[in-house]
């Protein structure tokens, strides 16, 4: 990458959001222009050529992680498709006394609205803590689930650390008490390849800027029967069947749960990265990522005034402190030699909390990173612990 004078730009805050490739640019740009129309409501060719390009990119979207296109809901992002799930299925099934498994380790998306619809039913949440190399300790998780716990709300990969989840045995434990398992797979949709059906999920959440998408897009994938029983949360056109003064009947499937004119063009440019991704291949994009990291973390872990936070393993991310150097003003000196990182909390709270540290330092990795973006990266280091005289 380079900035627009040319000169390199190494590009290390994926996990934040990703640069979009021209695929998908070129479909969002063919959707606004030449093919624009609205969907679901007009009669005439355009119109109805739209509705087709929409309907066939949810069920791309839908088949790139493993699902059906009538249990793929679109929605703003990851954060509006969790909250979709907490103000419906959350306020019809949770009851006063009902129990909530989140970890130590996610994002505040998938607390707060937990919080929000646990004060309002009565509910109360549990937090699962971690293992010694920051892994959602499973272990701890089937001690401290009973028959009161209704769901399992987990991240598939912690935005933080890259922790992965062995989602399987999550969806195991929590199912043997009747608990649902929702999965934030933010990180996990862009870094390998994922299959609900095998990851024995019963909602799985993510969003489309992350997955080299545009913003503004993400999507809810609930079991077929799951969203069936789940009730609108917002009323207004196309997510219903009849409307009179009397009684309004709602259309079935994902469509009741899309009030309103829909993010089209969105949703055409969604597919198209979900198609570039899966061309690409995930495994080997996992793969790619994985290399990067692998040496980042041997060099990191070399310099003795280095803490690293997670597994050896951990998915397309590295996070680090550096010894009385706040992670804001590594991020500041970096940036001056056109290093791109991510310093702060990162939506996570109350995981740096457990790490007993106010913010971390966050590399992370894409398609298009390279050990260039690694040499840029550890140069920078090593001119910002001299500018701190660290030596």
């Amino acid at each position: 990458m380079v900035t627009a004078d040319g000169t390199p730009w190494h590009y290390l805050d994926t996990a934040a959001t990703a640069q979009k490739p021209r695929a998908v640019i070129d479909a969002m740009a063919r959707a606004l222009g030449d093919n624009y129309a609205t969907v679901h409501r007009g009669v005439y060719t355009r119109s109805a050529e739209m509705t087709l390009a929409y309907e066939a990119a949810r069920r791309t979207v839908a088949h790139f992680i493993g699902g059906h296109e009538d249990e793929l809901v679109f929605t703003r992002g990851a954060t509006e498709a969790i909250n979709l799930v907490a103000q419906t299925w959350g306020r019809a099934t949770l009851k006063p006394g009902d129990r909530i498994l989140l970890s130590q380790a996610e994002h505040h998306s998938n607390i707060v609205p937990w919080q929000m619809v646990a004060a309002e039913v009565g509910a109360q949440i549990d937090v699962c803590p971690l293992t010694h190399d920051h892994r959602i300790d499973l272990d701890a998780a089937e001690a401290m689930l009973t028959e009161a716990h209704k769901l399992v709300a987990l991240g598939h990969v912690s935005n933080v650390t890259g922790a992965l989840l062995d989602a399987p045995r999550a969806a195991a434990i929590a199912h043997k008490v009747g608990a649902k398992l929702l999965l934030d797979g933010c990180q996990s949709a862009p870094h390998m390849g994922v299959d609900v059906e095998a990851l024995a999920c019963d909602f799985y959440v993510f969003s489309a800027h992350k997955l080299y998408g545009p913003t503004g897009i993400g999507a809810l994938w609930a079991k077929a029967e799951l969203l069936a029983g789940m009730p609108p949360y917002q009323g207004g056109g196309a997510m219903i069947d009849r409307v009179t003064f009397a009684q309004t009947t709602y259309a079935s499937g994902p469509q009741r749960f899309e009030a309103g004119t829909p993010a089209i063009t969105e949703a055409i440019a969604f597919a198209a990265a979900a198609d570039y991704v899966r061309n690409l291949g995930p495994h080997n994009i996992h793969a790619h990522e994985q290399g990067l990291v692998a040496r980042l973390r041997r060099e990191l872990g070399a310099m003795n005034d280095v803490t690293l936070f997670g597994p050896d393993d951990s998915a397309g991310i590295v996070s680090f402190a550096i010894d009385d150097i706040h992670p804001h003003d590594l991020g500041t000196i970096l940036d001056e030699s056109n290093v791109a990182i991510r310093a702060g909390h990162h939506c996570a709270q109350p995981l740096m909390d457990y790490l007993g540290v106010p913010a971390t330092a966050r590399a992370s990795f894409g398609l298009y990173s390279s050990e260039a973006d690694v040499d840029a990266l550890l140069a920078g280091i090593a001119r910002t612990r001299k500018i701190f005289g660290r030596g």
